[in-house]
């Protein structure tokens, strides 16, 4: 490549910024530590939203559908499922016991109503009604035929009571308002204290319902918090130590990066209010890149000193030099980050923002408290080892090996094989599993899957229909309509699987007006089925809790085709589990565009700052094989792209061409000074190497960290940052040399031929 005839700033002037701390360090250390400080009291607000709703919000169509249904009916989706078995069911007094279970649960404070085969009651004669679960029974035959007959011909019945007798379903529908007031956990610990009361040798009691996945997350995502926090702290001073080989030199490299984790920790609570488990990574995210960058600082500021430089300047020349790439680094990962924006929904968003603004944060920390720190540490008479550690610099000469054997054919095999790879990234399908984001072992979702298995299920889909009206009782007409999308649902999710005002036939079949029937279950339920003025009823149907998108969107699809068929007109289906299926699939397929355009605008940003598109075109393949390979992963795995598979391939690639432009950068100085392209590639191999091997360990370290997340969706975004920084530091140390040795042959040799030409 040519070499460059006018000095420029690839970090577009924000190196001045540490250039101006050293120059006023009293002012700007006050300035620090006013931050600090501000960060700091917003860290006593700390909490954790563990929301799944949150990650949706504003995501679309399916969205104002759900919150439409909501507004209008309420939703089971704040429900709380109590599975209750015992082998002695059909015994009369351990049947009244749970009885009076049921009454407790309804009179729980926190509870707005209850469904249980205690809870409901049945039309009798003279206007009255009675209990559906006769009382005073004496025998367990009794007991036996009771409940057969319910759950034969009692749809709700049939929802509520396992077929063998062995066990039943209450559920408890939360108060909004003293659930909000209250929250979650102290509604939980709630029920936890009344169920106690009545578990024992016979009687076995299991909670499961979203407000137990949300604790379930929320649990997990503040032990992921502390964990991510104080591991990757300790991971990152311990490479560190192993690198420089000095415990106060360790500590120095360490400063700046658990000052940037307190800085974005403090500042995600001010802007968003609290973390959710998505912006729960971003802390340890930024703590292990603001982590790499320090380390290189802390590197190159060693070398330069060991030089023979006095201390302060060889810190002045560090920032000079040094800033700028990062600066550039910085941009290119805020640019991976903002990209997120682009897909639909508010979890999204807020990882996106507070990312960038981590990024922005991280770079601030290194060109103000950093180099205050060295400047604190020079006037206490610190100084580095001469020489990294060995395992930093023993790679380097067989790389250099490498890079000088075969240059253009090795140059021609990576583009062959970037090509290659295109192919499983067109192969890779967009999935999602709602189970993927509770944390592995999930008491909660195994008690689902029990309820599954036994009765109606705790994963509702809802379809809305629309009537005449009829304030008094249903009319005819309207209940037809109801009949006729209640058997599009049974024929869709099976037989008993779905309850409406159609569910209570048996009823009108005996002479009972729909009235008196709705008057039999109670305002509370009635208003599951239809709204008090008559104009919208609803028809539930329960789908499995392991169901994936795909098989979610293709059974609505199929349910739509026949309401469409029907000629049933206005009918919406909605619910969280249609929500969470359609959104998720447009993020993922969002996402992937964000991808490629987060690649596209890194490299042009890179042709801008070196003001080379050669400089940009040279570091398309070595940026791109490691995104590319880790998709091969993917595919070979079967993982194929989730929501946090997309996320990290952009984030990983946002880190990986950090090490790319520190290369480049060093490259471009060097051929500055007159140096030719082998030799360039060789001297930035001896001084960047070493540090890019460093600061790939030190992230390594952090990732491995969050590979432990007892969430499956951040262990697998840890995983699959491991790889591609793997695959990103192979990329640079043999790919990049190798483009850069071979391109610039294959360049000369069209400059001769051009110029042979034009003689």
């Amino acid at each position: 490549f040519a070499r460059r005839r006018n000095q420029v700033s690839i970090g577009f002037g924000l190196e001045r910024l540490g250039l101006l701390t050293l120059r006023f360090p009293r002012i700007m250390a006050i300035a620090v530590l006013a931050f600090t400080a501000l960060c700091t009291f917003q860290l006593t607000k700390f909490n954790i939203d563990g929301d799944l709703l949150r990650l949706y919000r504003g995501s679309g169509i399916e969205y104002d559908r759900y919150m439409a249904l909501n507004e209008n009916f309420g939703t089971f989706e704040n429900d709380v499922y109590l599975l209750v078995r015992s082998d002695n069911l059909t015994d009369p007094e351990t049947l009244e016991d749970l009885r009076f279970l049921g009454f407790e649960l309804e009179l729980n404070e926190f509870a707005a109503g209850t469904m249980s085969p205690f809870s409901l009651r049945r039309p009798a004669e003279g206007g009255t009604s009675v209990p559906a679960v006769p009382e005073g029974m004496e025998t367990r035959a009794q007991v036996a035929a009771a409940l057969d007959d319910l759950r034969a011909n009692d749809p709700l019945m049939s929802n509520l009571i396992l077929a063998d007798n062995a066990g039943m379903v209450m559920i408890m529908f939360p108060d909004p308002e003293i659930s909000i007031e209250r929250g979650d956990e102290a509604m939980i610990a709630s029920m936890r204290e009344l169920i106690a009361a009545y578990e024992s040798e016979d009687i076995r009691i299991e909670l499961t319902g979203p407000s137990i996945w949300k604790q379930e997350v929320l649990n997990a995502s503040r032990f992921d918090q502390l964990m991510f926090m104080f591991a990757g702290v300790a991971l990152g001073f311990f490479t560190a130590f192993l690198s420089f080989r000095t415990f106060w030199g360790a500590l120095i490299a360490t400063f700046a990066p658990v000052v940037t984790a307190f800085w974005v920790t403090g500042m995600t609570i001010l802007v968003f209010g609290s973390f959710t488990f998505l912006t729960n990574i971003v802390s340890a995210l930024v703590l292990v890149i603001a982590f790499a960058e320090s380390m290189y600082f802390c590197l190159y500021w060693m070398r330069t000193g060991n030089s023979g430089v006095d201390q302060r300047q060889a810190l002045v020349e560090t920032v000079r030099k040094v800033s700028p790439a990062c600066a550039l680094t910085t941009i290119t990962t805020i640019i991976a980050f903002v990209s997120l924006t682009l897909a639909p929904g508010q979890g999204l968003r807020e990882f996106a923002i507070s990312g960038a603004m981590g990024m922005a944060l991280a770079f601030l920390a290194l060109v103000t408290f950093l180099p205050l720190s060295l400047l604190l540490a020079v006037r206490l008479g610190f100084k580095m080892r001469k020489t990294p550690a060995a395992a930093l610099t023993a790679p380097i000469p067989f790389v250099r090996r490498l890079a000088r054997a075969a240059p253009r054919p090795a140059a021609i095999a990576a583009i062959i094989v970037v090509g290659l790879l295109l192919i499983p990234h067109f192969l890779l399908e967009a999935r999602f599993r709602f189970q993927d984001f509770l944390p592995r072992g999930s008491d909660a979702i195994a008690t689902s899957e029990r309820i599954d298995a036994g009765v109606g299920g705790v994963a509702p889909v809802y379809i809305r229909i629309p009537l005449q009206g009829g304030l008094t009782e249903m009319t005819d007409g309207d209940f037809a309509t109801v009949e006729k999308v209640h058997q599009i649902a049974e024929n869709n999710f099976g037989a008993g699987k779905a309850i409406s005002a159609a569910s209570f036939r048996h009823y009108s079949d005996l002479g009972f007006s729909r009235e008196r029937i709705f008057e039999a279950v109670g305002p509370f339920l009635r208003q599951r089925f239809v709204t008090d003025d008559g104009m919208q009823a609803l028809v539930t149907a329960f789908s499995p809790t392991s169901e994936n998108a795909q098989q979610t969107v293709a059974l609505i699809e199929s349910m739509r085709a026949e309401l469409a068929a029907a000629g049933i007109e206005g009918a919406e289906i909605s619910g969280f589990r249609v929500l969470t299926a359609y959104a998720s699939l447009d993020m993922i397929a969002t996402l992937q565009i964000s991808l490629v355009l987060a690649v596209f605008l890194s490299v042009v940003l890179i042709g801008i700052a070196f003001r080379s598109w050669k400089m940009a075109l040279v570091a398309v393949i070595p940026n791109s094989l490691p995104v590319l390979l880790t998709e091969l992963f993917l595919y070979l795995s079967g993982i194929h792209l989730q929501l946090t598979t997309v996320i990290s391939l952009t984030i990983a690639f946002g880190i990986a061409v950090d090490d790319t432009i520190h290369f480049l950068a060093h490259y471009a100085r060097a051929r500055e000074r007159g140096e030719s392209i082998a030799h360039a590639v060789d001297t930035t191999l001896d001084r960047v190497g070493p540090a890019l091997i460093a600061t790939t360990l030190i992230l390594i370290a952090g990732c491995a960290v969050v590979t432990v997340s007892v969430l499956p969706q951040v262990a697998l975004f840890g995983l699959l940052t491991i790889i591609t920084l793997l695959a990103a530091l192979i990329g640079d140390l043999i790919v990049l040399p190798a483009l850069l040795i071979g391109g610039g042959m294959m360049f000369a040799r069209w400059s001769e031929r051009k110029n042979e030409i034009r003689a």
